[in-house]
Protein backbone atom coordinates (compact mmCIF):
# COMPACT_ATOMS: atom_id res chain seq x y z
CA UNK A 1 0.00 0.00 0.00
CA UNK A 2 1.59 3.37 -1.03
CA UNK A 3 0.06 6.93 -0.16
CA UNK A 4 1.19 9.98 -2.12
CA UNK A 5 0.91 13.68 -1.79
CA UNK A 6 1.07 15.19 -5.05
CA UNK A 7 1.41 18.94 -5.13
CA UNK A 8 0.83 20.04 -9.22
CA UNK A 9 1.45 24.24 -9.25
CA UNK A 10 2.15 23.81 -13.10
CA UNK A 11 -0.18 25.72 -14.83
CA UNK A 12 -3.13 27.99 -14.06
CA UNK A 13 -5.28 26.02 -11.84
CA UNK A 14 -2.89 24.34 -8.47
CA UNK A 15 -3.83 20.91 -7.16
CA UNK A 16 -3.01 19.37 -4.02
CA UNK A 17 -4.24 15.80 -3.40
CA UNK A 18 -3.81 12.63 -1.79
CA UNK A 19 -4.18 9.26 -3.36
CA UNK A 20 -3.73 5.71 -1.92
CA UNK A 21 -2.13 3.08 -4.43
CA UNK A 22 -2.91 5.11 -7.24
CA UNK A 23 -6.85 5.92 -6.29
CA UNK A 24 -7.21 9.63 -5.25
CA UNK A 25 -8.69 10.16 -1.70
CA UNK A 26 -9.43 13.63 -1.77
CA UNK A 27 -7.81 16.96 -3.82
CA UNK A 28 -8.02 20.55 -2.94
CA UNK A 29 -7.63 23.00 -6.31
CA UNK A 30 -7.00 27.15 -6.61
CA UNK A 31 -7.19 29.06 -9.88
CA UNK A 32 -5.95 31.99 -8.82
CA UNK A 33 -2.37 31.87 -10.21
CA UNK A 34 -0.67 34.34 -8.76
CA UNK A 35 -1.55 32.66 -5.04
CA UNK A 36 -0.59 29.18 -5.56
CA UNK A 37 2.56 29.10 -2.65
CA UNK A 38 -0.07 30.34 -0.02
CA UNK A 39 -2.45 27.82 -1.10
CA UNK A 40 0.41 24.83 -1.15
CA UNK A 41 0.73 24.51 2.59
CA UNK A 42 -2.55 25.48 3.46
CA UNK A 43 -4.34 22.83 1.65
CA UNK A 44 -1.77 20.35 2.36
CA UNK A 45 -2.50 20.53 5.81
CA UNK A 46 -6.72 20.45 5.07
CA UNK A 47 -5.93 17.51 3.36
CA UNK A 48 -4.27 15.49 6.03
CA UNK A 49 -6.29 16.78 8.90
CA UNK A 50 -9.97 16.14 6.98
CA UNK A 51 -8.67 12.18 5.95
CA UNK A 52 -7.09 11.71 9.60
CA UNK A 53 -3.42 10.54 7.75
CA UNK A 54 -0.47 12.11 9.34
CA UNK A 55 2.84 13.02 7.74
CA UNK A 56 4.59 9.91 8.79
CA UNK A 57 1.92 7.53 6.69
CA UNK A 58 3.12 9.02 3.93
CA UNK A 59 4.84 7.65 1.31
CA UNK A 60 6.08 9.66 -0.95
CA UNK A 61 5.80 13.19 -2.70
CA UNK A 62 5.09 13.59 -5.89
CA UNK A 63 5.22 16.73 -8.26
CA UNK A 64 4.43 17.96 -11.54
CA UNK A 65 7.92 19.09 -12.75
CA UNK A 66 7.12 20.82 -15.93
CA UNK A 67 6.87 22.41 -18.74
CA UNK A 68 4.61 25.46 -17.23
CA UNK A 69 5.03 28.63 -15.59
CA UNK A 70 8.03 29.42 -14.30
CA UNK A 71 7.19 30.63 -11.15
CA UNK A 72 4.65 28.04 -10.74
CA UNK A 73 6.96 24.95 -11.15
CA UNK A 74 9.50 26.76 -8.68
CA UNK A 75 6.86 26.73 -6.03
CA UNK A 76 5.57 22.82 -6.58
CA UNK A 77 9.38 21.71 -6.42
CA UNK A 78 10.45 23.99 -3.65
CA UNK A 79 7.56 22.46 -1.51
CA UNK A 80 7.94 19.01 -2.76
CA UNK A 81 11.83 19.02 -1.59
CA UNK A 82 11.27 21.21 1.37
CA UNK A 83 9.16 18.01 2.94
CA UNK A 84 11.22 15.19 1.52
CA UNK A 85 13.88 16.93 3.08
CA UNK A 86 12.08 17.40 6.96
CA UNK A 87 9.99 14.00 6.86
CA UNK A 88 12.89 11.85 4.90
CA UNK A 89 10.40 10.80 2.53
CA UNK A 90 11.33 9.80 -1.29
CA UNK A 91 10.49 12.77 -4.35
CA UNK A 92 8.45 11.84 -7.62
CA UNK A 93 8.74 13.73 -10.69
CA UNK A 94 6.57 13.83 -13.70
CA UNK A 95 6.12 15.33 -16.63
CA UNK A 96 3.28 17.98 -17.03
CA UNK A 97 3.08 16.59 -20.23
CA UNK A 98 2.37 13.21 -19.43
CA UNK A 99 -0.09 13.99 -16.74
CA UNK A 100 -1.91 15.45 -19.62
CA UNK A 101 -1.57 12.52 -21.68
CA UNK A 102 -3.07 10.03 -18.85
CA UNK A 103 -6.16 12.15 -19.18
CA UNK A 104 -6.17 12.10 -22.81
CA UNK A 105 -5.78 8.03 -23.53
CA UNK A 106 -8.73 7.97 -20.90
CA UNK A 107 -11.22 9.83 -22.97
CA UNK A 108 -9.82 9.23 -26.68
CA UNK A 109 -8.51 5.64 -26.11
CA UNK A 110 -8.28 5.20 -30.09
CA UNK A 111 -5.56 7.55 -30.95
CA UNK A 112 -1.86 6.20 -32.30
CA UNK A 113 -0.14 9.24 -30.42
CA UNK A 114 -0.74 11.73 -28.36
CA UNK A 115 0.57 15.32 -28.27
CA UNK A 116 -0.15 17.82 -25.26
CA UNK A 117 0.45 21.24 -25.73
CA UNK A 118 0.96 24.20 -23.29
CA UNK A 119 1.07 28.11 -24.59
CA UNK A 120 4.89 29.14 -24.31
CA UNK A 121 3.62 32.61 -25.53
CA UNK A 122 4.45 34.40 -28.34
CA UNK A 123 4.78 31.61 -31.39
CA UNK A 124 6.03 28.77 -29.24
CA UNK A 125 4.50 25.73 -27.73
CA UNK A 126 5.55 23.28 -24.70
CA UNK A 127 5.29 19.62 -26.40
CA UNK A 128 5.85 16.46 -27.14
CA UNK A 129 4.73 12.92 -28.85
CA UNK A 130 3.27 9.54 -26.69
CA UNK A 131 2.27 6.91 -27.05
CA UNK A 132 1.28 6.30 -23.98
CA UNK A 133 1.68 8.37 -20.50
CA UNK A 134 5.07 6.37 -19.84
CA UNK A 135 6.52 5.97 -23.62
CA UNK A 136 7.68 9.07 -25.04
CA UNK A 137 8.42 9.32 -29.18
CA UNK A 138 9.44 12.82 -28.80
CA UNK A 139 10.97 14.45 -25.77
CA UNK A 140 9.84 17.52 -24.23
CA UNK A 141 10.42 20.67 -25.67
CA UNK A 142 9.85 23.93 -27.00
CA UNK A 143 8.60 24.11 -30.53
CA UNK A 144 7.46 27.32 -32.67
CA UNK A 145 4.05 26.73 -34.44
CA UNK A 146 3.94 26.01 -38.22
CA UNK A 147 1.84 23.38 -40.40
CA UNK A 148 4.40 20.44 -40.09
CA UNK A 149 4.87 20.70 -36.77
CA UNK A 150 4.88 16.81 -36.62
CA UNK A 151 5.14 15.99 -40.60
CA UNK A 152 7.87 13.12 -39.18
CA UNK A 153 5.51 11.60 -37.49
CA UNK A 154 2.62 11.92 -40.67
CA UNK A 155 2.89 8.10 -41.24
CA UNK A 156 2.70 6.94 -37.18
CA UNK A 157 -0.80 7.21 -37.58
CA UNK A 158 -3.25 9.74 -36.01
CA UNK A 159 -2.37 12.19 -33.41
CA UNK A 160 -4.09 13.96 -30.98
CA UNK A 161 -3.26 17.32 -30.01
CA UNK A 162 -4.94 18.91 -26.55
CA UNK A 163 -4.69 21.18 -24.37
CA UNK A 164 -4.08 25.44 -24.79
CA UNK A 165 -1.53 25.26 -26.91
CA UNK A 166 -3.17 23.03 -29.38
CA UNK A 167 -6.19 25.56 -29.29
CA UNK A 168 -3.27 28.19 -30.48
CA UNK A 169 -2.08 26.17 -33.27
CA UNK A 170 -5.67 25.18 -34.97
CA UNK A 171 -6.72 28.84 -35.20
CA UNK A 172 -3.57 29.42 -37.07
CA UNK A 173 -3.68 26.43 -39.59
CA UNK A 174 -6.79 24.43 -40.83
CA UNK A 175 -6.89 20.79 -42.45
CA UNK A 176 -3.55 19.26 -40.87
CA UNK A 177 -2.67 16.11 -41.97
CA UNK A 178 -3.76 13.17 -39.40
CA UNK A 179 -4.19 16.01 -36.85
CA UNK A 180 -7.34 15.88 -34.76
CA UNK A 181 -7.63 18.19 -31.92
CA UNK A 182 -9.30 17.37 -28.26
CA UNK A 183 -10.38 19.02 -24.98
CA UNK A 184 -8.84 17.33 -22.21
CA UNK A 185 -8.68 18.29 -18.88
CA UNK A 186 -6.60 16.19 -16.40
CA UNK A 187 -7.22 16.43 -12.21
CA UNK A 188 -5.94 14.71 -9.16
CA UNK A 189 -7.38 11.01 -10.57
CA UNK A 190 -4.69 11.37 -13.39
CA UNK A 191 -2.07 12.75 -11.01
CA UNK A 192 -2.65 9.89 -8.65
CA UNK A 193 -2.36 7.19 -10.83
CA UNK A 194 0.66 8.42 -12.97
CA UNK A 195 2.36 8.79 -9.44
CA UNK A 196 1.69 5.41 -8.45
CA UNK A 197 3.43 3.92 -11.29
CA UNK A 198 6.23 6.19 -10.66
CA UNK A 199 6.16 4.84 -7.21
CA UNK A 200 5.19 1.21 -8.28
CA UNK A 201 8.43 1.70 -11.08
CA UNK A 202 11.25 3.30 -7.94
CA UNK A 203 11.63 6.05 -10.18
CA UNK A 204 12.73 8.46 -7.37
CA UNK A 205 14.28 11.96 -7.93
CA UNK A 206 17.80 12.90 -6.18
CA UNK A 207 16.60 15.61 -3.81
CA UNK A 208 19.85 17.41 -4.26
CA UNK A 209 19.54 17.90 -8.48
CA UNK A 210 16.14 17.86 -9.01
CA UNK A 211 14.71 20.75 -10.47
CA UNK A 212 12.01 21.43 -12.37
CA UNK A 213 12.03 20.78 -16.15
CA UNK A 214 11.67 24.42 -17.76
CA UNK A 215 12.54 23.31 -21.33
CA UNK A 216 13.21 26.88 -22.53
CA UNK A 217 15.79 28.88 -20.07
CA UNK A 218 14.91 30.53 -17.07
CA UNK A 219 15.77 34.48 -16.96
CA UNK A 220 15.04 36.12 -13.68
CA UNK A 221 15.16 39.74 -15.26
CA UNK A 222 17.02 41.91 -16.88
CA UNK A 223 21.19 41.57 -17.40
CA UNK A 224 22.78 44.13 -15.78
CA UNK A 225 26.28 45.43 -17.59
CA UNK A 226 29.17 44.95 -15.22
CA UNK A 227 31.63 48.07 -16.01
Amino acid sequence: MAIVLHIDTALDRAFVGLSRDGKLLKELGNSVQNKHAAFVQQAIQELLYTLGISFSEVDAIGVTSGPGSYTGLRIGMASAKGICFALGKPLLAVSTLAVMVAAAVETYPDFDLYAPMIDARREEVYTALFSTPDKPVLAPHAAVLRRDLFATYEGAGKILCFGNGADKWNKRFTNLKNIQFGDVAYNGNHLGRVFFSAFTNKQFCDLAYSEPLYVKDFFSGQEKTVL
